[in-house]
C-alpha cells in the first residue's frame, strides 16, 4: 500500500498514458541511446582501461570513500590535467555523474540575492540544482536571446550591483536537438556582467574538430564560466565534469555537497574516460556519425518529412506528434518493424509537444536510416499536428 497521496499521482500517470515502466532493452535498430561513437561497447576502450588500471596500480573495486577522505586516487589528477589540456581549460573537476555535477554546481554557486536566468527547456537536472539555490531564478523563452536581454535589463534595473547574474543554457539541447546563438549569447553575457553557464553534454564528441563540444569549435571557451561535460553520451562510460578556472575548481572542492559527500568513482571509471579520450583522438567514428546526420536529414527531405521535425544538425532529430497515445502508438509500431525508437512523453516535454526522438550514431547504416523515415511516412498522419 502506497500513502493515498503518492497512489493518486500514479493513478493520473496512468490516466495520462504517461507512466514510465523500466523495461529490458530490445535488439533493435538503435535510435534511442546516446552512444553517439558506438564507444560504450568499444572492446579496445575496455580493454585500455584494464590496461591502465596495472599501469598506474589501481586493481581495486572500489574507491573506498569520497575525494575528500580516501577516494582521490592518483588516476583522478591524471585524468583531469588531460581534460583541461583537451578542453583549454584552466581546471576540471570530476564528478560522478552529470545529475551530480548540475545538481552541486547551482546549489552552491549562485548565491542568497543573485539571480539566475535559464532557458525555459534547460535539463531536469539544472532545474532541480536551481531549486536547491538561494538564489531567485527566471526562465525565458527558449534560445530567445530578446527575451533574454529584456530580462537583463529588468534585473539591471531592479537590483542592487552587488547581485550576480548567471545565465545558464546548453549548447545542444537534449529535447530538441538545437542549438542557442553561442556567439551573441557571450556578448550578451559580457554585456551585462553575467556569468554563462552552458551544458555541454550532447556536444562533446560530436562537435569539434577533435570532439572538444561547441564551445571550443567556436573558440569561445575564454569567454564561458563553466562548462559542463557528461561522459555518459559520446564517450561511452561514466561520470562527468565541470570545465573552470581554478578558483571555481578550489571554491567547488570546498562547498558543492554533491562533490564532498559522495564515494568517488572507482579507479575502473576514470581510467575508462582516460581510455576513451585516448581512442577519440585518433578515431574516425566523428565522421561516420556526421555522415549519418547528413544521410538523415537528406531522407527527411524525401520523405517529405521536414515539417514534422524540430530543425537540428546534431545527432538527436526530434518528430513533433502531438499527445501521448499517439506518439506512443507510432513509437510502438517502429519497434515491432525492428526500430528502437522512443516516445517523448509529456510532462517531460510540453503538452502539445510530444515528440518521437531519434539519437543517430556512427554505426547507423545509410539503409537503416532510410527504412526507419520510409516506415515512418506511412505510420505518421497526412495532417501535421498543431
Amino acid at each position: 500500500m502506497l500513502p493515498k497521496k503518492l497512489q493518486n499521482k500514479l493513478d493520473k500517470r496512468i490516466a495520462d498514458n504517461a507512466l514510465r515502466r523500466l523495461n529490458e532493452q530490445p535488439h533493435l535498430v538503435d535510435f534511442s541511446s546516446n552512444d553517439y561513437l558506438g564507444f560504450s561497447k568499444s572492446e579496445g576502450i575496455f580493454k585500455a582501461a584494464n590496461a591502465l588500471l596495472k599501469q598506474y596500480n589501481s586493481i581495486q573495486n572500489g574507491a573506498t570513500g569520497s575525494r575528500l577522505l580516501s577516494g582521490n586516487h592518483n588516476l583522478y589528477a591524471i585524468v583531469e590535467q588531460e581534460l583541461c589540456e583537451f578542453h583549454n581549460s584552466e581546471a576540471a573537476l570530476i564528478f560522478n555523474s552529470g545529475y551530480d555535477a548540475n545538481i552541486g554546481f547551482f546549489s552552491s554557486v549562485p548565491q542568497r540575492g543573485d539571480i539566475i536566468l535559464y532557458d525555459e527547456f534547460i535539463h531536469a537536472s539544472i532545474r532541480d540544482g536551481i531549486t536547491m539555490s538561494n538564489a531567485k531564478a527566471h526562465k525565458f523563452k527558449h534560445n530567445n536571446l530578446e527575451d533574454l536581454e529584456q530580462k537583463c535589463k529588468n534585473i539591471n534595473a531592479q537590483h542592487h550591483k552587488e547581485a550576480s547574474i548567471y545565465i545558464v543554457t546548453e549548447s545542444v539541447f537534449s529535447m530538441d536537438g538545437d542549438t542557442p546563438n553561442l556567439h551573441q549569447l557571450t556578448m550578451l553575457s559580457k554585456q551585462y556582467n553575467a556569468f554563462l553557464v552552458v551544458d555541454e553534454a550532447h556536444a562533446v564528441g560530436v562537435f569539434g574538430e577533435n570532439g572538444e563540444g561547441l564551445i571550443q569549435r567556436e573558440v569561445l571557451e575564454n569567454k564561458v564560466f563553466a562548462r559542463i561535460i557528461t561522459f555518459g553520451k559520446a564517450m561511452g562510460c561514466h561520470g562527468a565534469a565541470i570545465i573552470c578556472n581554478k578558483p571555481l575548481q578550489q571554491y567547488l572542492v570546498n562547498f558543492c555537497r554533491p562533490f564532498i559527500y559522495t564515494t568517488a568513482l572507482p579507479p575502473h571509471s576514470i581510467a575508462t574516460i582516460k581510455a576513451a579520450y585516448q581512442t577519440n583522438k585518433t578515431s574516425n567514428k566523428r565522421n561516420k556519425l556526421r555522415s549519418s546526420i547528413k544521410t538523415f536529414k537528406l531522407a527527411l527531405k524525401n520523405q517529405k518529412l521536414n515539417t514534422y521535425f524540430i530543425d537540428s544538425n546534431s545527432a538527436i532529430q526530434c518528430c513533433i506528434i502531438s499527445g501521448n497515445a499517439n506518439v506512443k502508438a507510432i513509437a510502438l509500431a517502429l519497434q515491432k518493424q525492428g526500430f528502437n525508437v522512443k516516445p517523448i512523453l509529456s510532462p517531460t516535454v510540453p503538452i502539445g509537444k510530444e515528440r518521437l526522438r531519434f539519437c543517430l550514431h556512427a554505426y547507423n547504416t545509410h539503409q537503416e536510416i532510410s527504412n526507419v523515415l520510409k516506415a515512418l511516412r506511412a505510420l505518421i498522419p497526412h495532417e501535421r499536428y498543431v
